[in-house]
């Protein structure tokens, strides 16, 4: 009896681990499967929730990222970001809740797309919905990044760092409360 209890705890725990936030319905795809980043500021949970594509060979930066478009920051459903405080991310303020995420990538450089509007299929875009977009510092991979990784790390306290990793680029742009 103990071993089926221990066995439905870890079954519970892996469904609540792979629907962090309740905010995002949860895609198994086995080419683009389901990811998640969270980092806490002062106690403040911040977490972004997508489906993480592959290259498979195929053309990353100007292609699976198209460059001049929005693109979806993932696969399948919409990536959402959820915060249970106000934040900043790079010059956009973030009120406390749940958004989209997007990309709107160039040669020239990329930007960051927060949406008001959650819950939708990844290529449904709105941009009567943006809370705002902001530039991300773009640089290249020292060896090229074979599946999405969307990251979200600490540097300090009160502020930290949102990080994509994809084909041979990286984006950044600070986060921090307020």
């Amino acid at each position: 009896m103990r071993f089926v209890s221990f066995i439905a705890l870890v079954l519970t725990t892996a469904a609540m681990l792979s629907a962090q936030t309740g905010n995002r319905k949860v895609t198994q795809n086995p080419k683009s499967p389901p990811a998640d980043t969270s980092v806490t500021l002062d106690g403040h949970a911040i977490t972004i929730e997508y489906n993480a594509p592959s290259a498979r060979g195929r053309k990353v930066e100007g292609g699976l990222i198209p460059y001049d478009n929005w693109w979806r920051l993932g696969a399948d459903n919409a990536t959402t970001l959820t915060t249970d405080a106000d934040i900043t991310i790079g010059d956009v303020h973030v009120p406390k809740g749940a958004y989209t995420l997007y990309v709107l990538a160039s040669d020239g450089g990329w930007k960051l797309i927060v949406n008001k509007k959650t819950g939708q299929w990844g290529t449904v875009y709105d941009d009567s919905q943006d809370l705002g977009r902001t530039a991300m510092k773009v640089a290249k991979t020292a060896q090229p990044v074979e599946t999405l990784k969307i990251t979200l790390t600490s540097s300090g306290a009160k502020a930290g760092t949102l990080r994509i990793e994809w084909g041979s680029s990286r984006a950044e742009a600070p986060v921090k409360l307020g």
